[in-house]
């Protein structure tokens, strides 16, 4: 049976695991450009049932854990893949509730209905992604739940399915066998999975890689967030030990730390010995260490002041919490955005909020839900502006108890045409028809670069490389930004265009907005009308709409 220590562990290490091997996932994503990737938004949305899941008591049920897991994910999902994570947990706590403990019939039904509420989730399910990776390894599970009543058995078998079916991905999608690659978000699942099994298996919750630990998108930085009666040894001591070609076996290390700490890893691993330990006397690990060889990456930190500035920083955020603000009219507006311009133009419009994000940086739920209880309207409309976060937007609609109505928006011209054309004179009805029918008529180009290396249909290419994308398709590559953007607006103009607007972001200058503008007059002539705007936003050289 898997208890609900267990399964907390589990889920612990989980988190841990996807933000140690985001990048690795983030670097499956087939196209190079820059973007919210895969490996990122599946860490930050594990990551925000950390806090919760470290301060659960001892003895909690299965259903508990799963419950409160799940709902921080829900909350926390960030990009479509980390939706569709975040459903796969709903639907596991939907399958241990009520339930103390799980057994192989219990595991087997929650993964059913966590990948049931997968599907429904989403409009056009394509196979050869996470959503495949998940329902095999299901169909696995209730397969061996008929053979076994042994969990981890089965869970095991789980995993080996989904490392089966990642396998063929690249034969479900031409797209991935091009690249060469397996799905990103299949890749991350299966992380998260192992990592979980190792931990029923009886192994040793997973400890943040130094990278994890320094990078700014995870909050995975320390081992000792817990409450302060948890909090036994004052510091979390790390280091890494060069050895000496004659020095003592790494179980003697171990051995001497455990009677100054808890919390105890040293793992060996041929030239270096990875110490962790939380002591009273960090002195004392690192004197014991250098008898072993030379220390690198010493890090000592505090877990007592560390958790009294997190609890003082969780007091501010509790009380700069939104309060719902009260309607003064029927409809509103809260809008994903990024660069001050891009945010003034919207608020030009009738935005009554911002959401603070974009390509890079998908908004949680949590977040659009804070920003549909600020804007004082019965009904709010909200336009994502980007593909990765529509579907956050739509689990808003779910958690929310407000009436949302989502835009599917996929770029920012397709968000400023909705506003355009919003009438408030008009009914809720009429205004969704309307706005959603005008985005659906708009042609967006984008001018951003490569993010990495990488290879598309048999074309190179290169990190740094100018990335031109017609709605949402790469089109070409080019060495210069302006040449980019002409010669991808001219391509965009193909059916005939009346109005072209520019956009133009942080990394172009006013001068290069106003050669790119020069040019366009001239070729286009005076049949077109051109405009540019400075946008400010990051990741985007240009972007253009053509109507």
């Amino acid at each position: 049976m898997i208890n609900g220590d267990l399964l907390k562990n589990a889920y612990i290490s989980a988190a841990v695991s996807i933000a140690n091997k985001k990048r690795d996932v983030d670097e499956l994503n087939v196209y190079p450009v820059p973007d919210g990737d895969t490996g990122t938004n599946m860490s930050m949305t594990m990551n925000n049932a950390l806090k919760e899941l470290r301060q659960l008591e001892k003895g909690e049920t299965v259903s508990h854990v799963a419950d409160i897991c799940a709902s921080a994910l829900l909350r926390g999902a960030r990009g479509n893949s980390g939706v569709i994570l975040s459903l796969l947990f709903r639907g596991f706590s939907k399958g241990l509730a009520g339930k103390d403990t799980a057994d192989c019939d219990d595991i087997a039904n929650a993964l059913k209905l966590g990948v049931e509420a997968a599907y429904k989730a989403v409009m056009k399910p394509t196979e050869g992604t996470i959503l495949t990776v998940a329902r095999i390894a299901s169909e696995k599970a209730a397969e061996s739940a008929r053979l076994t009543n042994d969990p981890v058995a089965l869970w095991s078998d789980v995993c080996a399915a989904a490392d089966e079916a990642l396998a063929r991905t690249p034969e479900q999608l031409p797209v991935l066998k091009k690249a060469k690659v397996v799905d990103a978000g299949g890749m991350g699942l299966t992380v998260i999975w192992h990592a979980m099994l190792d931990v029923f298996r009886g192994g040793d919750v997973a400890l943040p890689s130094d990278e994890a630990v320094v990078s700014s998108s995870s909050n995975i930085t320390t081992v000792g967030d817990f409450d302060d009666e948890i909090i036994t040894f004052t510091y979390c001591t790390e280091f890494i030990v060069n050895k000496r070609p004659d020095c003592a076996d790494a179980s003697k290390l171990k051995a001497f730390l455990e009677t100054i700490g808890d919390c105890v890893v040293a793992v060996d691993d041929d030239d270096i010995i990875k110490v962790h330990v939380h002591t009273d006397h960090p002195g004392k690990a690192i004197e014991e260490g250098l008898l072993f060889g030379s220390l690198i990456n010493l890090k000592i930190d505090n877990m007592r002041y560390q958790h009294e500035n997190k609890a003082k920083d969780a007091k501010l955020t509790h009380e700069k919490n939104i309060v719902p603000a009260e309607p003064v009219k029927p409809l509103g507006f809260a809008v994903v955005a990024n660069g001050a311009g891009v945010e003034e133009m919207f608020r030009n419009l009738g935005a009554d909020c911002i959401v603070k994000g974009g390509q890079t940086m998908n908004p949680s739920t949590d977040d659009i839900i804070r920003a549909v209880y600020s804007v004082p309207a019965e009904t709010v409309f909200v336009l994502p502006n980007n593909k990765n976060i529509i579907m956050a937007a739509e689990q808003a609609v779910k958690l929310s108890d407000k009436k949302i109505c989502v835009i599917p928006t996929r770029t920012i011209p397709q968000g400023m045409t909705a506003m355009l054309n919003f009438d408030p004179d008009s009914s809720f009805e009429d205004n969704r028809m309307n706005m959603t029918k005008a985005m659906e008529n708009v042609s967006t180009g984008l001018v951003t670069f490569a993010a990495r290396d990488s290879d598309i249909d048999g074309h190179p290419i290169r990190k740094g490389e100018i990335l031109s994308l017609d709605n949402g398709k790469l089109s070409f590559t080019e060495k210069d930004v302006n040449k980019a953007a002409y010669k991808l607006t001219k391509k965009l103009m193909k059916n005939g265009a009346s109005f072209i607007t520019v956009i133009y972001g942080a990394d172009v200058t006013d001068s290069k907005a106003d050669e790119l503008s020069q040019l366009m007059n001239t070729k286009f002539g005076s049949a077109v009308d051109v405009n540019f705007i400075s946008g400010g936003q990051p990741v985007y050289y240009y972007i253009i709409s053509v109507e």
